[in-house]
């Protein structure tokens, strides 16, 4: 996909993107390239400004300054048409829980204008696919927070959407339900849809994700392929600094490259009193 997709336009690009709030400057003006067919991580310690970012990408939020283009429109001078092509699932899932699983995804299919038989026949098939259609009548508020999480990607997919905004979608699913998202996911990039996810679980990252970007402090850092960043790290770091955390001829993992890049440091010395 990554060759296929070299010479087509980007699906997703933010110029000179800002939010300030107040004093307080969240994102700081980042330049974000992410091509046609990618599955793209977007990384960064608590409080970087991920969750701001992708506010202002799927229109949740206005930017102070700069520009955002998705799929070739202008987000501010065309939100409609940008929003009929985009999925969402947002850090607060904002489910209507005194609707039934199905009602819900019903609902969710006909705001994205699809007729009625069509909504409610995809509706059927996600709540099958995503093993919630085992108990028709129960309300969204008594569903599980992993069934929630389901829920919530079945509604952001029903309509086929060209791109997909996923902030934390594993926080709090269990390893089953895990495997039932990426397999949806890795299914959506097959069919060349592009997927743009935030996730503190760095392994889940480095598993499905072919290019990352890390912001830090409000800024990007870096952004590429995951051979790229892991490149330009090795570039960086001498031999002599490594201090025997990464044994000769192994590649570094994303948890590596990220700590290295924002200058994370584990504190091995420093012990809690009380705990030592």
């Amino acid at each position: 996909m990554d060759l296929a997709s070299a010479n087509l336009a980007p699906t997703i690009v933010t110029q000179g993107l800002t939010r300030r709030f107040g004093e307080l400057v969240a994102v700081d003006g980042i330049d974000l390239r992410v091509s046609p067919g990618q599955f793209f991580g977007f990384l960064g310690p608590n409080g970087a400004g991920k969750s701001t970012t992708i506010k202002m990408l799927t229109g949740l939020l206005a930017p102070s300054s700069g520009r955002i283009e998705i799929l070739g429109l202008d987000l501010n001078t065309d939100p409609v048409n940008v929003k009929r092509q985009i999925g969402v699932v947002p850090e607060g899932m904002a489910l209507f829980g005194r609707l039934t699983g199905a009602e819900f995804l019903s609902f969710a299919g006909r705001m994205y204008g699809l007729d009625r038989n069509t909504a409610a026949k995809r509706a059927a098939e996600l709540l099958d696919f995503m093993q919630l259609a085992d108990q028709p009548k129960k309300l969204v508020t008594d569903y599980s927070h992993g069934m929630q999480k389901k829920l919530a990607l079945a509604a952001a997919v029903i309509h086929g959407p060209k791109v997909l905004f996923l902030d934390e979608p594993f926080e709090g699913v269990d390893a089953i339900a895990a495997g039932t998202l990426k397999s949806m996911l890795q299914g959506m990039i097959a069919r060349g849809a592009t997927i743009f996810l935030t996730s503190h679980v760095l392994e889940i990252v480095e598993r499905l994700c072919s290019h990352v970007a890390i912001i830090h402090h409000g800024k990007l850092v870096a952004q590429g392929s995951l051979e790229e960043l892991r490149a330009g790290v090795e570039a960086q770091t001498p031999a002599a600094a490594n201090d025997g955390q990464q044994p000769t001829g192994e590649k570094l993992t994303l948890e590596q490259i990220f700590l290295r890049v924002v200058g994370g440091e584990r504190r091995t010395e420093q012990e809690l009193s009380w705990l030592g």
